[in-house]
C-alpha cells in the first residue's frame, strides 16, 4: 500500500464537480482525507476563481491503474482529456505524490514539480500532512509552506461537500 496525495482544482462549476469528485474518490478510497477547499485566482490564464484542495488516500494500484483512475473521475466530472493547459477546467486531479516515489513516468513526473510552485496544492498538502517529508527536499510540508511566499498567492476558505470545513 502506498500513501497517495492528489490536488483537486476546478473553476467551471467547481462546487458541483468538486463534490462529485470527492464523492468518487471517497467510494474507491474509503480512507479518503480531504484538505480544506481554497479559492485563488486562475493561474496562467485570465478567467474565473478556481476552488483547490488536495486529498491523501493509501492505495495498491500501480502508478498507471491509479493515473487511470484519476482520468475517469475527471471525465465523469466532464473534462476531455484534449483541453487546453492554460484554460478554465471542470475538473483538474494532479498526483502530487505517490509513496515516496521519484521520477520521470508515462503521465507524471514524481513529486510534482508544481507541488513547490503553488500555494493552491502545497497548502492544502500541508494542512493534511504537515510532517510529510518531500521524498526529494526532506523537508516537511509544514516547513516547505512556511518558506512560501503566501503573500503572493491569495487562498480563500469555501465550503465544499465532502472536504473539510473551513
Amino acid at each position: 500500500m502506498r500513501d497517495v496525495y492528489v490536488a483537486a482544482g476546478s473553476n467551471v462549476e467547481p462546487e458541483e464537480n468538486l463534490t462529485t469528485a470527492l464523492a468518487l474518490l471517497k467510494a474507491r478510497f474509503p480512507d479518503l482525507v480531504s484538505s480544506r477547499a481554497y479559492a485563488n485566482r486562475a493561474v496562467g490564464f485570465e478567467g474565473p476563481d478556481f476552488i483547490n484542495l488536495a486529498v491523501r488516500f493509501t492505495t495498491a494500484l500501480s502508478l498507471d491503474d491509479l493515473l487511470a483512475v484519476l482520468h475517469e473521475v475527471e471525465s465523469s466530472c466532464g473534462r476531455g482529456r484534449t483541453a487546453p493547459k492554460w484554460a478554465p477546467r471542470r475538473m483538474d486531479l494532479d498526483l502530487l505524490l505517490y509513496g515516496d516515489v521519484v521520477g520521470e513516468f508515462e503521465g507524471a513526473t514524481l513529486p510534482r514539480p508544481d507541488l513547490l510552485r503553488r500555494a493552491f496544492m502545497l497548502a492544502p498538502l500541508a494542512e493534511i500532512a504537515p510532517t510529510l517529508q518531500h521524498p526529494v527536499l526532506r523537508q516537511t510540508m509544514a516547513d516547505l509552506w512556511r518558506g512560501f511566499d503566501s503573500q503572493a498567492h491569495e487562498l480563500r476558505p469555501v465550503p465544499i461537500v465532502g472536504a473539510a470545513a473551513p
